[in-house]
């Protein structure tokens, strides 16, 4: 059951990434600081400390252009949250975030 658990389920591939993201939420709070370790052509994982985040939300990229991607949380792990992307379907855009990242 454990081998299943860590099955890869990503029909993407994952980048490493490091680098600062802004959460906003519909309910017009203030933009939030989080940081994001990996993303994919279908979502990405960031951590976001003492920053409440909805199930939905709008995740903005300033390193791309500040370009806003809308999200729903998949998982929650503590500080951890992995996010799918549900706005539409962008090939190609884990791997320009990563080399935007790179440089």
């Amino acid at each position: 059951m454990l081998a299943r658990m860590k099955e890869e389920r990503r029909e993407t591939q994952r980048y490493r990434v490091s680098g600062l993201a802004k959460i906003r939420s519909n309910a017009g709070a203030l933009p939030r600081d989080c940081w994001v370790s990996d993303v994919s052509d279908g979502g990405v994982r960031l951590h976001a400390e003492h920053v409440e985040v909805p199930a939905e939300f709008i995740l903005v990229f300033p390193g791309m252009g500040n370009r806003p991607r809308e999200c729903r949380v998949v998982w929650r792990l503590g500080c951890e949250i992995g996010a799918e992307f549900i706005d539409r379907r962008d090939a190609g855009f884990a791997q320009r975030m990563a080399g935007d990242a790179a440089r």
